[in-house]
């Protein structure tokens, strides 16, 4: 085996590990979604029963914290977007140099 196809071995091994990080970074994503969804749901409970009752002090706090879990799960969720962008970024990167190393 020449030292170019073990470097486009070596390239494609690591290409491998770069798209596990990519999809475990989907499975992420897609976890996150999913929180996001379900405190979205929780608020819209809570402003439906704030609504009935609003003179309810613990449902409005209940309300309140729900808004704050939902907030920060967004902030994760632009975080994990923006890793799984860099992550994409890094892999055609290396489809280049693989392509280059393979005389393409």
């Amino acid at each position: 085996m020449s030292i170019q196809n073990r470097s486009a071995l070596d390239l494609m091994r690591h290409r491998v590990d770069l798209v596990g990080a990519v999809s475990a970074l989907t499975a992420k994503a897609l976890k996150l979604t999913q929180a996001v969804s379900g405190a979205e749901m929780d608020i819209l409970r809570l402003e439906l029963e704030i609504g009935r009752d609003p003179a309810n002090e613990q449902l409005v706090q209940e309300l309140h914290d729900r808004e704050e879990s939902a907030a920060a799960i967004r902030e994760e969720q632009t975080g994990c977007a923006q890793d799984i962008a860099a992550a994409d970024r890094e892999v055609a990167a290396l489809d280049a140099l693989i392509a280059a190393a393979k005389g393409g």
